[in-house]
């Protein structure tokens, strides 16, 4: 098993579940120094004055090949960071990013989605607020 730090709709672990992935110990965590983007599909950038709000899930190294070798989010890339949870404690963790030059377009539906998702999981509302300010 493996953490993974999710910050766009799959940090709803019903739309995994859905999708026959079995998530484990979630927690709710920020990773600070990152910035998160949406174009047509959403991304964290590193930016020191920036913190992106998630769900840390773990799943088999089967099901994160699986999950992320689907189509629409195989271009995204993993990459360790370090995330806090709201005990203050540290972890690092897996995190796919789609490369900045291949986030492209917008989507307010998407946008739309994701700010009632990070709602639903009990991410600050203020973040929630954020995520909507890409909705234009």
């Amino acid at each position: 098993m493996k953490s993974v730090f999710f910050y766009g709709l799959f940090m709803d672990e019903d739309i995994l579940k859905e999708k026959g992935f079995h998530p484990t110990n979630k927690k709710l965590t920020v990773a600070n120094g990152y910035g998160l983007r949406i174009g047509e599909k959403a991304t964290l950038i590193k930016s020191e004055s920036e913190s992106s709000y998630g769900i840390v899930m773990d799943l088999s190294e089967d099901e994160i090949e699986r999950l992320y070798s689907a189509p629409g989010v195989s271009e995204y890339v993993p990459e360790e960071i370090e995330v806090t949870d709201n005990d203050g404690n540290n972890y690092k963790v897996l995190c796919y990013n789609l490369p900045i030059s291949k986030l492209t377009g917008s989507n307010i539906e998407y946008a739309k989605s994701l700010s009632v998702a990070a709602q639903k999981m009990g991410l600050p509302k203020s973040y929630v607020e954020q995520i909507l300010t890409w909705v234009k």
